[in-house]
């Protein structure tokens, strides 16, 4: 079932085909001037310029053959050769009840679906989520959304960050602070024999009760600070981060600790903003790979010596900029990210073996993705394209830098995710909303309208470029905003459920008035918003169908009464455009990971 833009250009493919020209030049596109046309197609101007002959000359030639096309209402000639298209009410009429009777709303499947990884949000052992994690984490989740929908077989993964020199810090700063674990650091080097799972039980519910999250909180960023200031500190915490990758018993209870009590707070953080993952994976996962996989680059010639240091030279004849090697092992002899990012393209190949895997990631690593891509081709863990980074803008205060608290702290998100709720109660308040609702109804509606709020804000904007944080806009019934969208959505199951208790039933679906044209057709354009943003990986453009669709209901909705409409016909018309378009609608939304609420 193709949407009228693919049906029209393969009309016009055939059109060009038969006037002795390549086919290609038959694509057809939305009108620029909807006032004039619906869709257009410009091909006669390049198809003139490839065979040396006059555009409108061209234009003629198709435009006759397409007249005799039952779906177009009028074809024209405008300029030097623009060919115009509008089409007949009965042929949108026929187009908007496939959509209705269509349980994909008018989304079509891939012909070729493929495996495909996403690797989003990227959330720290130890670390409290913070805004820096929002992009990241909403922008994944609704690719993946978007790649499932379409038909391909998708992975979600957290990509836990839960090895590494943070590590060490935490564990050597921990045991020069507790001097009870200190005590049981020493007494647990390696595994003891005759350690039982109780014994085990026991520490870990040691640690429970003296390290919380919080603790791991405060400790950190100290430690950070501190390694800077004092090297006998670090050195410590570079024995201790080896320490703990060879095995050493106690350091991987303390380790496995952090990880339980700060995936705790991940997930709800990750809960309240309607993101999950089919795995949590985490650097530690590949730990037993990285050994043998820096023998195998050395048996393929890949490593190289370098100042003491292990490194694969990825640098490329013809290179716009310099692409530093991928620094395999360090001078004192560890594993870098860049090797643990390798071992975790090669696990996947293996446990998955994705055609393609998409990181969503801070703009500002491209290049370090770069020259781990580039290793992973030249050891043949990955084949050429097959890995691509799709990064993202950061999200700005008013001063243009990334966005900061009142005392130039970075916001977490748990407290990003309480000021949007906060505000959205304030604005249902404000628009007299939720109240008839229970205190339980009306704290979830906020909740949605809040997440809301911030995912729509993000994800209306392309992913490569940056915006300004603007609660009080980004809350808004009114303009551009998610609040707005769950606005139209509960106000048009307001409609369907007056219409129910009236005893008004759908019917069959007649396009007369310019308002119910303008609706139809956009119902119809929700296929080509899919696949640009789809091709794209770019949830921008189902973010702007969904606003033009509840813009468009809206105008409906005002030049087309339903319930009073002048027969039982037209009415059973209207209300099946209202059920077709709410539906659309909360697909739409539930790709951009956004739930609305049945009132308000």
């Amino acid at each position: 079932m193709n949407d009228l833009k693919r049906s029209l250009s393969e009309a016009a493919a055939a059109a060009f085909q038969a006037a002795g020209l390549p086919p290609e030049f038959g694509r057809v596109t939305a009108s620029d001037r909807p006032d004039l046309a619906d869709f257009q197609c410009n091909g006669a101007l390049a198809a003139a310029k490839s065979a040396k002959r006059n555009p409108r000359e061209i234009a003629v030639q198709v435009v006759d053959i397409l007249k005799g096309d039952p779906r177009l209402a009028s074809v024209e000639i405008a300029g030097v050769g623009f060919i115009n298209m509008r089409v007949s009410d009965e042929a949108l009429s026929a187009r908007v009840r496939e959509i209705a009777g269509d349980d994909r709303v008018g989304a079509q499947l891939l012909e070729q679906p493929r495996r495909v990884l996403i690797d989003y949000a990227g959330p720290n052992v130890a670390k409290p989520m913070h805004v820096g994690h929002l992009r990241a984490s909403i922008i994944g989740e609704s690719v993946k959304r978007l790649y499932r929908f379409r038909g391909d077989d998708v992975v979600g993964d957290a990509h836990f960050g839960d090895w590494g020199f943070q590590m060490g810090l935490l564990i050597s700063a921990i045991v020069d602070e507790d001097a009870f674990i200190r005590a049981l650091m020493d007494k647990l080097p390696e595994a003891p024999r005759g350690f039982s799972a109780a014994d085990e039980a026991k520490v870990m519910a040691e640690f429970e009760s003296r390290i919380t999250l919080a603790d791991l909180d405060r400790i950190y960023p100290a430690a950070s600070i501190r390694q800077k200031e004092d090297p006998a500190f670090k050195e410590r915490a570079r024995k201790a981060t080896a320490e703990l990758q060879n095995g050493r018993f106690g350091y991987r209870l303390l380790w496995r600790h952090f990880v339980n009590v700060s995936r705790v707070a991940l997930e709800r953080e990750f809960h309240a903003l309607g993101v999950d993952f089919d795995l949590w994976k985490g650097e530690s996962d590949v730990n037993d790979l990285i050994e043998p996989m820096v023998n195998q680059l050395e048996v393929k010639g890949l490593l190289v010596e370098d100042q003491g240091a292990r490194i694969v030279r990825v640098a490329r004849e013809g290179d716009k900029q310099d692409v530093p090697p991928l620094l395999v092992v360090s001078s004192e002899g560890s594993a870098m990210y860049g090797t643990t990012d390798l071992a975790t393209i090669l696990d996947r190949r293996k446990s998955f073996d994705p055609h393609l895997i998409l990181y969503c990631v801070d703009q500002r690593q491209a290049l370090h993705f770069e020259t781990v891509f580039r290793a992973a081709y030249l050891a043949g863990y990955a084949t050429e394209g097959s890995l691509e980074h799709i990064g993202f803008g950061t999200m700005n205060g008013t001063d243009g830098k990334p966005f900061k608290t009142r005392a130039g702290g970075v916001l977490k998100l748990h407290d990003l995710i309480e000021m949007a709720r906060e505000k959205a109660r304030e604005r249902l308040r404000e628009a007299g909303l939720g109240a008839e609702l229970s205190e339980a109804q009306f704290e979830d509606t906020a909740h949605k309208v809040g997440v809301a709020a911030l995912k729509f804000a993000d994800l209306q904007n392309f992913r490569g470029t940056s915006y300004v944080f603007d609660l009080d806009r980004f809350t808004s019934f009114e303009g551009k905003t998610g609040p707005y969208l769950l606005y139209q959505s509960v106000r048009i199951k307001s409609v369907l459920r007056k219409a129910a208790e009236a005893g008004a039933t759908a019917g069959r679906i007649v396009i007369h008035e310019q308002a119910e044209r303008d609706l139809a057709m956009l119902l119809d354009a929700f296929e080509g918003a899919l696949q640009e943003a789809y091709d794209k990986k770019a949830p921008n453009f189902v973010a702007e169908h969904a606003y033009k669709l509840a813009q468009t209901f809206s105008k409906f909705y005002a030049a087309c009464p339903i319930m009073s409409a002048d027969t039982e016909e037209l009415r059973a018309s209207r209300l099946s455009l209202a059920e077709t378009t709410l539906r659309q609608l909360e697909l739409t939304l539930d790709l951009l990971g956004i739930e609305a609420p049945e009132r308000m």
